[in-house]
């Protein structure tokens, strides 16, 4: 594999404390990297390192084998763009959001249209070029940031948690539009998420940063088929349950979390194990729903919090476990505090640390 771009032994530092602690990583060129940890362990530091936006403390960055310094590090950085998870618009058109970056590179109007055209339709909003970006949807702001990075169609494409708190329709887009410029286009993409399915199934490698140090790196099968402590340990994992499996006929597992609950895993694993469900996984309804999952649950709803296009529930089943529905499905089943409701989800669905 050749590599795009290479860090070696970087560190930085911000007065006493240190974000990045000599971290050495290549990149590969069309490659999908994503860098996964909790908060402050240094994830948007690296990328804003990579981007040229920041400098390292100490250590060497390489670009297509040129080491950045003070003297290429503007010409790098045109080749590269970053999404924030919360990229400002500005308060005009979604044409004219999509068409600046092009415009203060000089494009003619023609190559510019053709260009805003292009991306819009990657990140399908296509006829919503008159709208105004600042009245959109959360999801939607998104996408127009995400489409304003890809108009410029540069080698190096950074994502900070590019779907935090959007609702699943907008997941899917955002998750398609980063393997298909991958794929067809040649873009290399390093994508920080905490989004543990995305690193499993969008990426070509994963790394695990924990306190700005890496602790992990490898391919997806790599890093989440083996158990690791490291990784029980990264924030923001829910559903966590612990307890005996023992293999089945069918060549599934069930695993013995107590409460009298027993779950389900496409797994084959005997002992002591350590499993976690995506919350996003969980199909949440006021009946049981006919379906070959393997795992159903009741439970009654303990907690609801809020996030704009969707609403997080915490759910007592005998154990605690959390499951993430549309604003619009929770509004439809009426449900609140107190409601009575059913848990389903696959085997296939049960992940191991």
């Amino acid at each position: 594999m050749k590599y795009l771009m290479k860090l070696e032994n970087v560190t930085k530092n911000y007065g006493k404390i240190t974000a990045l602690d000599g971290v050495t990583v290549d990149i590969g060129e069309r490659e999908i990297f994503t860098v996964i940890g909790p908060n402050g362990s240094g994830k948007t530091t690296l990328l804003r390192i990579m981007a040229c936006i920041e400098e390292p403390t100490s250590g060497e960055v390489f670009f297509d084998n040129e080491r950045i310094m003070s003297s290429n590090r503007s010409r790098v950085r045109k080749k590269c763009t970053m999404v924030f998870q919360k990229t400002p618009l500005f308060n005009t058109t979604v044409y004219k959001n999509i068409a600046y970056g092009l415009k203060i590179r000089s494009y003619s109007k023609r190559e510019i249209k053709e260009r805003v055209k292009e991306a819009l339709s990657l990140v399908k909003l296509l006829g919503y070029e008159k709208r105004q970006a600042r009245k959109l949807s959360g999801g939607e702001q998104q996408r127009v940031s995400l489409a304003r990075a890809l108009v410029l169609n540069t080698k190096l494409l950074f994502l900070d948690e590019p779907t935090a708190n959007l609702d699943p329709k907008n997941v899917s887009i955002v998750e398609e539009v980063v393997s298909r410029v991958s794929r067809e286009f040649g873009t290399t993409v390093v994508m920080a998420t905490h989004n543990m399915f995305q690193a499993e199934t969008l990426t070509n490698r994963v790394m695990l940063l924990l306190e700005g140090r890496i602790t992990k790196i490898g391919t997806p099968q790599e890093i989440f088929k083996a158990s690791s402590t490291d990784l029980s340990a990264f924030g923001r994992l829910e559903n966590v349950f612990s307890g005996n499996s023992k293999i089945l006929p069918e060549g599934t597992s069930v695993i013995d979390v107590e409460n009298g609950i027993e779950i389900e895993a496409a797994l084959r694993k005997s002992g002591r194990v350590t499993v976690f469900v995506r919350p996003e996984d969980i199909i949440v309804s006021k009946k049981t729903v006919p379906s070959s999952a393997r795992n159903v649950f009741r439970g009654r709803i303990v907690e609801v919090s809020d996030f704009g296009p969707v609403v997080k529930l915490r759910v007592n089943a005998g154990k605690d476990f959390v499951a993430k529905i549309t604003k619009r499905s929770f509004t439809e089943m009426q449900l609140n505090v107190s409601s009575e409701i059913f848990l389903t989800f696959k085997a296939s669905s049960v992940r191991l640390i």
